[in-house]
């Protein structure tokens, strides 16, 4: 039995007959706030309807506000503590821990607040969508409009 290592392909993505694997390194993009591992996609891998990444927020920091378009987001945080504003005008709020696993319904506005200004946080995202990045687009709060009320209230 052979074995192909990431190195004996493209980047950093290696295997072949229907297993590939994209080995744990350093960052490699930034979008909105957010630092991001490399992850599986349609682009590295040929996935066709998931893609998946492990982002990190740093301390303090804000991933603004956004839409999926046509897409589910799930989310296990693996390190740190975040509190969701999402809804109308942002108008709701959840937090969330380490441990906690997070569902986002497509078309959800929503906006993601490190509540530690010395820690990160460190989250795997899946989407049910292999292009990864296509299909987000910004999202402005109503001037005014203010967050406050914790879900489920």
């Amino acid at each position: 039995m052979s074995e192909v290592t990431a190195s004996e392909s493209l980047g950093n993505v290696g295997g072949h007959d229907g297993i590939l694997v994209v080995r744990a390194g350093g960052n490699v993009r930034g979008w909105n706030g957010i630092q991001y591992q490399a992850g599986l996609s349609s682009k590295n891998v040929g996935s066709k309807q998931l893609s998946m990444n492990v982002a990190t927020i740093p301390p303090g920091g804000v991933a603004h506000a956004h839409i999926h378009v046509g897409f589910e987001v799930m989310l296990y945080i693996l390190q740190g503590r975040v509190r969701h504003e999402f809804g109308p005008d942002l108008r709701f709020a959840i937090e969330n821990q380490a441990g906690d696993l997070i569902f986002i319904e497509p078309g959800v506005p929503h906006e993601v607040f490190n509540l530690s200004a010395t820690e990160p946080v460190v989250a795997v995202v899946a989407r049910s969508d292999a292009s990864e990045w296509d299909n987000i687009i910004p999202y402005q709060r109503s001037r005014g409009a203010a967050s406050a009320s914790a879900a489920g209230d």
